[in-house]
């Protein structure tokens, strides 16, 4: 996650600036320091960053106004807060307006690249989902399939009941949670998202729960967790299928308690939060099998919405692709561009296994990688083969050596594309650099 990511720091003390700039540059990370908050808005203009972080106190325009700045006109570039005057409303008033996370000064080296590391991770899956529209509540597209959803969503909006969202990955299980919150009576409170399935037992219960200062090897202060953090708003647990029985447990007691205790702590903090979860996986068969607790189930489930497949809503594919080419030709500083009809009922046949971040990303690499006006069958089928599994093409001597030239073709297009800068290039493949140095190594391209 690190390799080639660029952060800004906008601090005004120049000593943390250059702490913080050694740390990330030993990380991996290239960082950039500036004094101001009106420094850091120049620099995101001039150039990208993949996170910022930012000082609360700074003269002139100060970090929260900052933060409010940067959420208004890049809401995809998560902010990591650093103050020395910490308190848990200064942190839910940061979260509030879009802060990725909330570190206190002196901050922990491992803790702070942690924070950061986790920031980036969220920003990618954030961007990996499709866009919200607002008038379809999250979900583009008017299937029947997807109209109950529409239905649901607007109801369940308007009441605090725990809603449980299932559905395949890549279905915009978090695009109908936000929905959820963004139309409901919490909607000027946080949104706070937890991926209970990214986090081991012990780093999920802090970051849930928070701790208390002296909890563990280096908890040197009291830290509020996700669930205070989300305080009158919105608590979003993802991946609610993966975490523990220990954490479960837990879980469960805040559901039905309303309560629940930091990590090292011995008293009560009041939760005033409504719950969404998430998960892909087959709860009813983990509650059979003892793999998820049927109570926690049953305190998720009040209101269950089941998300449909891509491949049952092929009536939406054509809008769909419409709002991705105008969305990720704008990104790219593309004009207009469209698919043709036979590539559109080529798209209509798949399976999309991915379902509609599967959809985004191709859409977005056909965007990148084409100069015309138009996308055409030819250029489909190229990256359809690149993205086929390698089985799938195995024993079918043809269809392999297409997916072979289709493959070289995309990596010398990218590579002119980029200048023959192999970190551009493997960015606008959608793969990691360690990949790119493989696969040129394998079609002999030096």
């Amino acid at each position: 996650m690190a390799d080639d990511a660029r952060v800004l720091i906008a601090d005004d003390d120049a000593a943390i600036g250059t702490v913080l700039c050694d740390l990330l540059g030993q990380a991996g990370y290239v960082a950039r320091h500036v004094a101001s908050g009106d420094a850091a808005l120049a620099a995101l203009q001039r150039e990208p960053f993949d996170a910022l972080i930012a000082d609360v106190r700074m003269p002139g325009m100060d970090g929260l106004a900052l933060l409010q700045r940067v959420a208004a006109r890049s809401p995809e570039l998560p902010v990591l807060m650093l103050t020395a005057h910490g308190s848990v409303p200064l942190a839910v008033e940061a979260m509030k307006h879009g802060a990725a996370d909330f570190m206190l000064k002196p901050f922990d080296r491992e803790e702070l690249l942690f924070a950061l590391h986790k920031a980036l991770l969220g920003s990618k899956q954030q961007r990996a989902q499709a866009p919200q529209a607002a008038a379809s509540g999250g979900l583009i597209g008017q299937s029947e399939a997807l109209r109950e959803t529409h239905e649901l969503v607007r109801k369940t909006a308007q009441s605090h009941a725990t809603v449980l969202i299932r559905g395949e990955t890549g279905t915009g299980k978090e695009l109908v949670a936000r929905a959820i919150h963004a139309q409901g009576a919490r909607r000027d409170k946080p949104f706070v998202a937890v991926n209970c399935g990214a986090l081991p037992e012990t780093l999920l219960e802090s970051e849930l729960f928070g701790h208390e200062k002296g909890a563990f090897t280096g908890a040197v202060r009291r830290k509020p967790g996700r669930v205070e953090l989300a305080h009158e708003g919105t608590l979003f647990l993802d991946e609610i299928g993966d975490v523990s029985p220990a954490v479960q447990v837990k879980l469960l007691r805040l559901l039905q308690e309303r309560t629940f205790e930091r990590v090292g702590g011995a008293g009560s903090v009041v939760a005033d939060v409504r719950f969404i979860a998430a998960t892909h996986r087959d709860l009813n068969a983990l509650v059979a099998t003892g793999g998820f607790r049927a109570d926690l189930f049953y305190r998720l489930s009040v209101v269950p919405i089941w998300l449909p497949p891509l491949r049952a809503r092929g009536e939406d594919i054509d809008r769909l692709v419409q709002h991705f080419c105008a969305l990720h030709a704008a990104a790219h500083g593309r004009r207009e561009i469209s698919l043709r009809p036979r590539a559109l009922e080529r798209l209509r046949a798949e399976p999309w296994p991915g379902n509609v971040r599967q959809l985004q990303n191709l859409i977005e690499r056909l965007v990148v990688l084409n100069d015309g006006p138009s996308i055409d069958l030819p250029e489909l089928e190229r990256e359809l083969a690149r993205d086929a599994p390698a089985g799938q093409a195995a024993g079918g001597g043809a269809l392999d050596e297409h997916r072979r030239r289709a493959e070289g073709e995309a990596l010398r297009e990218a590579l002119q594309r980029s200048g023959d800068n192999r970190s551009l290039a493997a960015r606008l493949l959608g793969i990691s650099r360690r990949t790119l140095y493989t696969k040129l190594a394998e079609h002999g391209i030096v």
